[in-house]
């Protein structure tokens, strides 16, 4: 069964921002997920994502680490990770999980 949105943005739950100590799911950095399939069950996964700022240091490991673990897949063939700034993440953007981590109310 091919990958679907839902299974990429449960994988990227495991990337932790390393200042906030919260997920980049729950923190609304990731705004698309677009699959495409190929050949023998595999696909292509495009990400748009912010950053909790433009000179966020974390930018970089977020990235990478983003790739690394849908890259673990077996279903997911290339990961493409674009950084969009528009619109610009806001704390709005959090999950009440996230919020409630970060003793936001």
């Amino acid at each position: 069964m091919p990958v679907t949105e839902e299974a990429v943005r449960e994988e990227l739950k495991q990337v932790i921002d390393p200042e906030l100590f919260v997920n980049i799911i729950d923190l609304g950095l990731v705004y698309a997920v677009t699959i495409e399939p190929r050949e023998e069950e595999k696909s292509d996964v495009k990400i748009e994502m912010s950053l909790t700022s433009p000179m966020c240091p974390a930018g970089p490991q977020l990235i990478a680490q983003s790739r690394q673990v849908l890259q673990r897949r077996e279903d997911v063939e290339n990961v493409e990770i674009k950084i969009v700034m528009d619109p610009p993440w806001s704390p709005d953007r959090m999950t009440d999980e996230a919020r409630d981590q970060l003793g936001i109310f």
